[in-house]
C-alpha cells in the first residue's frame, strides 16, 4: 500500500470543495429560483451527495499505486533480492521509515547485479525487510535500474 501523501490529499479536498462551492453558487443564483419550490430539497440533497461521491472517488484514486509500479507488477521480470544491509534514512510518518537497502539481485535473463534500493518500511514489513532475508522483486527488462520490492 502506498504511503499517505497528506499534501496531495489536502490539495484534492480543497480543489473539490472549491468546485463544489462554485457549483452551489451557480445553483443558488441561476437554477434554484426557476425550479418548482417542492423540488429544491431534493436538488440540494443531490448536490450534497455529488460532493460526497466526488470526495470518495478522489480518495479511491489517491490510494492507487503509482503508474510505474503498476506497470512493473504486470510486465516486470520476476526475481529475488537478497538483503545485505539496511540503513535507516529518515522517518516518513508516524510509523513508517525510509531505509536504504544494499541488495544482490537475482533475475533470470539479466546479469547478476548488486545495488541499492530506497524503500519505505511499514511496521508490517519490518520483519520481512531485514539483513539476510530474500524478498521477491520485479525488474523492468528495458531499464534494470527500476526495481519494485514485493515484500
Amino acid at each position: 500500500m502506498p504511503a499517505i501523501n497528506h499534501v496531495r490529499i489536502q490539495h484534492v479536498v480543497l480543489s473539490i470543495t472549491a468546485v463544489y462551492v462554485l457549483i452551489l453558487a451557480l445553483w443558488v443564483g441561476w437554477i434554484a429560483p426557476y425550479t418548482p419550490r417542492g423540488t429544491i430539497p431534493y436538488q440540494a440533497t443531490g448536490l450534497f451527495g455529488l460532493f460526497g461521491s466526488s470526495l470518495g472517488i478522489a480518495f479511491l484514486l489517491l490510494n492507487r499505486e503509482p503508474k510505474v509500479d503498476r506497470q512493473l507488477r504486470r510486465r516486470g521480470l520476476e526475481g529475488w533480492a537478497h538483503i545485505e544491509a539496511v540503513r535507516p534514512i529518515e522517518r516518513t510518518g508516524r510509523y513508517t521509515e525510509l531505509v536504504e537497502l544494499d541488495v544482490t539481485l537475482t533475475v533470470p535473463g539479466l546479469e547478476f547485479r548488486e545495488g541499492r534500493i530506497t524503500y519505505e518500511v511499514s511496521p508490517v514489513d519490518r520483519a520481512l525487510i531485514a539483513v539476510g532475508k530474500t524478498v521477491p522483486v520485479r525488474v523492468d527488462p528495458r531499464n534494470p535500474r527500476l526495481v519494485l520490492l514485493l515484500p
